[in-house]
């Protein structure tokens, strides 16, 4: 039997395998606040999410130097559903 990593729960939009991703690729881009506010627009419209774009220029600084969980908890804040 195959044993799979939990699912996330219904409150949990994103895995923490996308998460992780994401963070890194802000860490390590050295983009600006405009860029970083694009990548998680990106982020977020591809999985069926949409963000205004102040906003997520807003969480950009919270979502670069908080835990999995408080990045979770601000994308969960931004998402909204398309």
């Amino acid at each position: 039997m195959e044993i799979d990593s939990p699912a996330p729960s219904a409150m949990e939009k994103f895995t923490a395998t996308d998460l992780s991703s994401l963070r890194e690729e802000l860490l390590q881009s050295g983009l600006d606040s405009w860029q970083a506010a694009e990548l998680i627009s990106s982020f977020l419209n591809v999985r069926g999410y949409g963000v205004s774009h102040h906003a997520a220029r807003g969480a950009v600084a919270a979502i670069e130097s908080g835990t999995l969980t408080a990045m979770r908890e601000e994308l969960e804040k931004l998402a909204y559903v398309m």
